[in-house]
């Protein structure tokens, strides 16, 4: 039986640090490509010399990012001619590594289409610590996807949402991802996340009401704290379910401060 054919993709954004040893997880790949966002660094020539195609695309948002991934494969294997029963796309970002084990179930799953999108545990590491309560794990991520018959909703800007036909699969083996190595990179971030959050709120016309910001931060914190297992990391862990209340709280004082700049305006 002719083998599926599967194209490890990886969007990066100056990514020196981490893009030579997530490349190298991906080399059981039939091939593999490096979508960049233009870098300033050195991503583009480690990548290449890693062994993965390096194509670069202006980044709008994330959905739309791995939707021009998905279209390039398609594009590409059309061009060469390479004719598979299934041809697949892994994503995988730039500080994770594909196991082993994860590689040999991925082959696996890729010799039917049961399932058109895999999903894919995650063991995640935050400030050098594997993090297992609070919601970090196992913290399924969409990933396998069939070329052709699925792709990412184009209207989600963050957290990115599978769009297909059928119930997804989700595989049983971990990758590995280095989520954060510091606070301040994780506070970075959840900076970012929550402007994006806050102006998906303010787009759908959703106006902060005073009991917001109390009570949906502590609603949060008994989310991950208490409903999630939080507690089971220890200090570590009420630390990061206390971080992520104060961001519940920072996304409506955001949201709070858009009304009033359009306000203003008017």
């Amino acid at each position: 039986m002719q083998a599926a054919f599967i194209a490890g993709v990886v969007l990066t954004k100056n990514e020196a640090r981490h893009i030579e040893a997530c490349v190298a997880s991906l080399g059981w790949c039939d091939m593999r490509l490096v979508l960049d966002s233009f870098s300033s660094d050195h991503t583009c020539e480690l990548a290449q010399q890693a062994g993965a195609v390096v194509v670069q695309n202006k980044f709008e948002h994330y959905a739309q990012q791995r939707n021009a991934a998905l279209a390039w494969v398609k594009q590409h294997i059309e061009t060469a001619g390479i004719n598979a029963p299934y041809v697949w796309v892994f994503f995988l970002d730039a500080d994770e590594r594909c196991t082993d084990a994860l590689r040999d179930e991925l082959r696996q799953v890729a010799q039917s289409d049961q399932h058109v999108v895999w999903s894919v545990p995650r063991d995640n590491y935050l400030f050098g610590k594997i993090t297992r309560g609070g919601g970090w794990f196992p913290d399924y991520q969409a990933r396998l996807f069939l070329l052709g018959r699925s792709g990412y909703d184009p209207h989600r800007m963050v957290h990115e949402v599978a769009q297909f036909e059928g119930e997804m699969g989700y595989l049983t083996h971990t990758l590995t991802h280095y989520n954060y190595e510091h606070v301040a990179q994780f506070h970075d971030k959840q900076r970012r996340y929550t402007e994006y959050n806050a102006e998906i709120l303010f787009k759908q016309g959703v106006r902060p009401k005073p009991h917001n910001f109390i009570l949906q931060p502590l609603r949060e914190f008994r989310r991950r704290f208490i409903q999630l297992k939080g507690y089971v990391d220890g200090w570590h862990g009420l630390r990061l379910c206390l971080f992520m209340a104060y961001y519940d709280f920072d996304m409506y004082r955001r949201l709070r401060r858009m009304w009033r700049e359009a306000g203003s305006v008017k």
